[in-house]
């Protein structure tokens, strides 16, 4: 799949209330989301046919849009069930679903308030976001360049498309000096997140992540905070500074994508893949399966 472009895979996307033959799904050059970057999206996964937590996703969809002062005029019940009709029409039991919403062409500027707020839905197969055999030994990260801006200068709770541009740039640079990643420190220099994880750290039995001010509280995130609370691991929200991490045992990062995935190494740092990342890895891993996925939509 990979060698395939994203615009000739097959299938059907969904497209502001309709289904349309993956290839015909297309926009104007001149769409403000692609200029100005008013768009939101959201990253989803299928397993098994079901999709885990669908309408937890599509309502951080609406929130982020409303965060960033549109409104999308599908209803949350209406995006999940197009969800999961197109996962069915697709033909797929595990697949990532990426929701994605945008102000449209009717006006170009940065004030674009009567453009069409437009709509999309594609899936498609994405088995590992990193190397399974670089995930099974733990994988590699830089240190960005690039923080996460303060969020009086950025919505930070919104998955708006615009926040990723640091992400890109941090992970490309990453990806050309051989790691596959790369952790980002905020605008105080407290540590962050990976470019589309958060992340974990372990010390004495004790779990420490950053708090989420300045990032996205992931779901996956808080579905791993869950997880580790009914393992009975003690686990401590907080402001953790780059040098920490010499004392660190061990180190994962979450995400819809990247699930959980252990590291190995961040900049001169070490890890191990221990215990506890490992039992986290397989519990998320039972908790995404069908029968728990229902219950948690």
């Amino acid at each position: 799949m990979a060698s395939v472009p994203f615009d000739q895979l097959d299938g059907f996307i969904w497209m502001n209330g309709e289904f349309v033959k993956w290839a015909d799904a297309k926009i104007h050059v001149l769409t403000h989301g692609l200029h100005y970057a008013s768009a939101v999206f959201e990253g989803e996964r299928a397993y098994g046919g079901q999709i885990f937590k669908l309408t937890e996703h599509n309502e951080r969809l609406h929130e982020s849009a409303r965060i960033l002062g549109f409104k999308i005029p599908y209803p949350v019940a209406e995006i999940d069930e197009a969800c999961r009709t197109l996962l069915k029409k697709q033909g797929f039991q595990d697949a990532y679903v990426r929701p994605i919403a945008w102000r449209g062409s009717e006006q170009m500027g940065v004030s674009a308030q009567n453009n069409r707020i437009n709509c999309a839905i594609a899936i498609w197969q994405w088995p590992s976001y990193f190397d399974p055999a670089q995930k099974l030994k733990g994988i590699r990260l830089d240190v960005a360049e690039w923080r996460r801006p303060d969020p009086r200068t950025a919505p930070s709770k919104s998955k708006a498309a615009g926040l990723y541009m640091i992400c890109t740039l941090s992970k490309h640079a990453a990806e050309a000096k051989g790691y596959a990643d790369a952790m980002m420190l905020d605008w105080r220099g407290q540590v962050a997140e990976a470019t589309g994880a958060n992340i974990f750290f372990v010390k004495d039995g004790k779990i420490h992540t950053p708090t989420p001010d300045c990032f996205l509280d992931g779901i996956t995130r808080r579905t791993v905070i869950g997880l580790a609370k009914d393992r009975g691991f003690e686990l401590v929200e907080r402001a953790i500074m780059p040098e920490e991490l010499e004392g660190f045992e061990q180190c994962f990062l979450t995400g819809t994508a990247a699930e959980v995935t252990p590291v190995s190494e961040i900049g001169p740092y070490r890890f191990e893949v221990g215990e506890i990342a490992k039992t986290l890895m397989n519990d998320y891993s039972a908790a995404v399966q069908p029968k728990h996925a229902i219950a948690a939509e």
